[in-house]
């Protein structure tokens, strides 16, 4: 497989810039992979496609405030862009700035707050901070929303770029599928013996990262921290013995299960994954997938072709481009089925 052989063009306009009015408010595109029938429907309809006894996987992360702007003494513009904690007050982050700053460089922050360079490796930077991380980014720093929206971060993306149901503050990207849902939806989904379970993948700013690689088996794909404890592990179980299907909301948490599983089960594990799910994945634990549409030559759009197909998945973006869905983190989602409905 060749990198070239995921991509498509995608008009401008199909790209979602904004959320729309309601959260239930977008499309569902439900792709049957045992027939090939493509379904137009809305989000609000999910569960007529449901079953009881249906376990949904939510990523229950939260996007922390974690795109700073600062200085260098020199007086140099810095933005930074956290990517995960080590401790109070050192974190890993991406530094943009008209040179790459050396260790021992001293950025400038708002509220008289410093940030040294005190190691770099691999493109990334590890920062000490004069004040507590968590308490200064909850006050001075911006939401990173995606770099394709093309605008800063506006209060409608306080409340819209971060799902009902966040709860592990970690992540710099939301795991967009689950933005769809509202807290009137997630009961549907209970009173219609549907249930849900939450695993946690602090999603990270290489999730934007296109690769670079043509030949698709020399890419490496970034490292990101998850976890799944034994209430999720139990519910699997639980669905799969009642013919329950496992369906992740997302790509992060299928990546998240997937890592997790062996072909005996599944087990309660905490650590870095960096999964690389393509076509020719054969999947252990996931019956389908509830995820947006991704971008062109992505990991992401790769995986959901592990899971349908890539001919079928293609079939399904035209049809979705032809019939002008939106597309990418506040677009509309899919509903894909491997065994049919």
């Amino acid at each position: 497989m060749q990198l070239s052989d995921f991509d498509y063009h995608l008009p401008d306009n199909l790209i979602a810039k904004y959320p729309p009015k309601r959260r239930r408010d977008s499309r569902l595109l439900v792709l049957d992979c045992a027939s090939g029938e493509i379904i137009e429907s809305q989000f609000s309809c999910l569960s007529q496609f449901l079953r009881p006894h249906d376990l949904m996987i939510f990523n229950n992360t939260k996007v922390m405030k974690a795109r700073l702007f600062g200085k260098k003494l020199t007086g140099g513009k810095v933005e930074i862009l956290i990517e995960r904690m080590i401790n109070k007050y050192d974190a890993i982050a991406h530094i943009r700035a008209n040179k790459n700053p050396k260790i021992g460089t001293l950025i400038l922050l708002e509220g008289d707050c410093k940030a040294e360079v005190i190691n770099s490796e691999s493109g990334m930077y590890e920062l000490h901070f004069s004040l507590e991380v968590d308490s200064f980014i909850d006050k001075y720093g911006a939401l990173p929303i995606p770099p394709y929206l093309s605008r800063s971060a506006g209060v409608i993306d306080e409340e819209r770029y971060q799902t009902v149901y966040a709860k592990e503050r970690g992540a710099v990207a939301a795991p967009t599928a689950g933005l769809h849902f509202d807290n009137c939806m997630l009961k549907e989904l209970k009173d219609n013996r549907i249930d849900s379970s939450h695993i946690t993948l602090h999603v990270g700013a290489g999730t934007f990262q296109s690769l670079r690689q043509e030949d698709i088996e020399k890419n490496l794909l970034h490292s990101e921290f998850a976890k799944l404890d034994k209430k999720v592990c139990l519910a699997i179980e639980s669905a799969k013995s009642q013919n329950g299907r496992v369906i992740p909301v997302g790509t992060t948490s299928m990546r998240t299960i997937e890592t997790a599983s062996s072909n005996i089960g599944i087990k309660p594990w905490c650590g870095e994954t960096n999964i690389f799910i393509k076509p020719g994945y054969s999947f252990k634990i996931a019956d389908g997938l509830l995820t947006n549409f991704h971008l062109p030559k992505s990991s992401l759009l790769m995986l959901v072709a592990a899971m349908a197909g890539k001919e079928l998945i293609f079939e399904a973006y035209h049809y979705a481009i032809e019939h002008k869905f939106r597309f990418f983190s506040y677009g509309d989602a899919m509903l894909i089925l491997p065994k049919g409905l």
